[in-house]
């Protein structure tokens, strides 16, 4: 069974990535029957919601700031591959 410091871990990961068989098990297990993590859980899921939407927000005002759609989106492909390379070696 998994401790609850297990399960907070596993909430976080599974933000980005897609958990294993086994981890999803444990993980709704474990929320089964533990209100603390399921609330962290859903506070979680909130403030992904409240993020993406921010940033789509960000991304709307960006879009008269003057900059051309492609300079836009080249902008946008060079920082998601910074943070692809960032997030597969870590410093």
């Amino acid at each position: 069974m998994l401790t609850c410091k297990d399960a907070s871990h596993l909430i976080s990961e599974s933000q980005e990535r897609r958990l294993g068989f086994r981890e999803r098990w444990g993980l709704r297990m474990h929320l089964w029957m533990c209100v603390s993590c399921s609330r962290f859980e859903r506070q979680m899921a909130f403030m992904r919601q409240a993020l993406r939407m921010l940033g789509k927000r960000a991304e709307d005002e960006t879009d008269s700031s003057g900059f051309p759609p492609e300079s836009r989106e080249r902008i946008r492909k060079a920082l998601a591959e910074r943070d692809k390379q960032t997030h597969d070696h870590p410093h």
